[in-house]
């Protein structure tokens, strides 16, 4: 299978390249770029959203399927870009957001007619009244931004369901022509030359009953749309319809996804997704969710890792995405010990490469990019966070500390222009950028770093290069050995190959145990500061270690 033995590049089209000085990145932009994804060693692309939008949530709102987006470019540039990637061997995997569509869909602006055949396309309800006569919504049910589900149509004289904002109404997945359209929406991107699809929210499709949530879940109405058997019914349909048809793959963002809720979704044999991305690494050090932080413990991330690495076929390997923080502002120096955040760029990408599965990096990932430096809301772009700083407020939460964990969670800390070069907006673009350029582009750099043997992007090449020339590094065991606050070492084995690899996640030398110091006298493969351990490892060093 093409898509385990390769690495996939996230490009976010908006913040990658502008072609024509529009301030936003666009299709032209990605081809112009396509060389230095392949130079990167990266075999597949995802692509997120393109499509025709309103972008009341940057393109995750689409109002058509099989139409480009005119900020992003035409149809033919889209085409251009499945033949250029071709001809450097590169897939392409799109964006499927099927949960639901932006209101300006034709589908939806005639499903407000409640006489239409496309009424049925989505969630429809009249409201209720309490014992006092008001006027209420159809459930309790809160959504994924932090707001109410439901919003009123006059024209409709009922409501509609949007689990996100309201300019995105949820379709509905027990009528079987929504399920017939979104095979027709697979089949004409995949005859366009697509490789396959990371599905949007895949796990939540399916509505199984419109009743009152649960107060104590922490999305209330969870409990009646997470992960139900109709959900598996629909994926196993496409699976079976369209993509068994094609060779293609596809990887689903799921929400609050369990281990076992993950193997009933991605196990081979039941033939429904080949990959799914969970979040459980990544909130180890939060509260809730990825908004409120808590000290950092090697230790729990090894036995996440471990748990999903033993447990999964196989995995979706990524640390940053265009919805989370940059990774090294997160697990790495960015925001304790700035002297050590090259160091600890390279100590991640070592992280990554080293595990079993199909890595993903995110644009700006491979050079070290960090979290924007915000100074104030007034900078910020993305609707969820404006929700939760709403959310907030009513919980008469002090600004300083909304603020303080608004800007280390922000989805806009991702989705900055890409840092190509240290000239005008970091070679983006020559017009004004749609979002905030980091001050420290002139510092980080793909054009600075292209030609530097020691820098992250360098480090990242050879990582994948490590990778691709190694079976066991790709499809082997996965070993926990032990960890610590900041210490991690484990093992990966395959037919008699044996790696080791440890980390050091802090601004501190750390001692390796005794007990474990022989595992790294073997042959040095690779090492983040090329200096002998001596049983030591150096701050944010990273050491990989061939036993046999």
């Amino acid at each position: 299978m093409w898509w385990k033995n390769n690495i996939v590049y996230q490009i976010y089209p908006r913040s990658f390249q502008d072609s024509n000085n529009d301030g936003i990145g666009d299709i032209p932009g990605i081809i112009s770029r396509l060389d230095e994804i392949k130079a990167l060693g990266a075999g597949i692309i995802w692509l997120s959203p393109v499509y025709k939008s309103p972008d009341a949530d940057n393109g995750y709102d689409i109002s058509d399927y099989y139409d480009i987006n005119p900020k992003f470019g035409k149809m033919a540039d889209m085409e251009k870009l499945f033949a250029e990637a071709k001809k450097r061997n590169i897939k392409i995997i799109m964006d499927l957001v099927i949960n639901h569509t932006s209101d300006e869909h034709e589908w939806f602006k005639k499903s407000r007619d409640p006489k239409s055949p496309y009424r049925d396309y989505y969630i429809w309800r009249p409201g209720k009244k309490d014992k006092r006569g008001r006027k209420l919504p159809p459930n309790n049910w809160r959504g994924f931004f932090m707001g109410e589900t439901w919003e009123y149509d006059s024209q409709s004289g009922e409501y509609y369901l949007h689990l996100f904002d309201k300019k995105q109404p949820d379709l509905n997945y027990k009528n079987p022509k929504v399920i017939e359209e979104v095979k027709k929406i697979l089949r004409f991107w995949l005859e366009k030359g697509a490789g396959g699809f990371r599905c949007d929210v895949i796990n939540i499709i399916y509505k199984t009953s419109l009743d009152d949530g649960k107060k104590s879940v922490s999305v209330q109405g969870l409990e009646h749309y997470k992960s139900q058997e109709g959900n598996h019914a629909v994926l196993k349909e496409l699976r079976r319809d369209v993509l068994d048809k094609y060779d293609c793959f596809t990887v689903g963002e799921t929400v609050f996804v369990g281990l076992e809720e993950a193997k009933l979704l991605c196990d081979e044999s039941r033939k429904e997704l080949n990959m799914v991305f969970f979040f459980d690494h990544l909130e180890i050090d939060r509260r809730v969710a990825r908004y409120i932080p808590k000290k950092f413990r090697a230790s729990k991330l090894l036995e996440v890792m471990t748990k999903w690495q033993q447990s999964l076929d196989w995995c979706a390997l990524y640390l940053e995405n265009h919805d989370q923080p940059r990774i090294v502002s997160h697990f790495g120096a960015a925001e304790k010990d700035k002297k050590y955040l090259q160091t600890s760029a390279k100590m991640i990408a070592m992280f990554q490469m080293t595990l079993r599965g199909t890595p993903f990096v995110y644009q700006g990932q491979e050079i070290g990019m960090t979290n924007f430096d915000f100074t104030g809301f007034d900078q910020l772009n993305d609707v969820e966070s404006s929700s939760l700083n709403k959310l907030m407020q009513k919980f008469c939460i002090p600004k300083f500390l909304r603020w303080k964990w608004i800007k280390e969670s922000s989805r806009d800390n991702a989705r900055t222009p890409f840092q190509w070069d240290g000239g005008e907006n970091a070679g983006f673009t020559k017009g004004s950028p749609w979002l905030g350029i980091n001050s420290n582009y002139k510092q980080i750099n793909y054009s600075s770093q292209k030609n530097d043997p020691e820098s992250v992007l360098s480090f990242y090449k050879k990582m994948i290069v490590l990778r691709k020339q190694s079976k066991c590094l790709i499809h082997g065991e996965f070993v926990p050995v032990y960890a610590d606050n900041r210490l991690m070492i484990y093992q990966r084995r395959l037919d008699g190959d044996v790696f080791t690899v440890a980390l050091n996640f802090s601004s501190n030398t750390v001692k390796i145990p005794q007990k474990y110091a022989a595992l790294l006298k073997g042959a040095c493969v690779i090492s983040v500061s090329d200096k002998n351990i001596n049983q030591n490892l150096q701050p944010w060093d990273g050491l990989l270690v061939k036993n046999n």
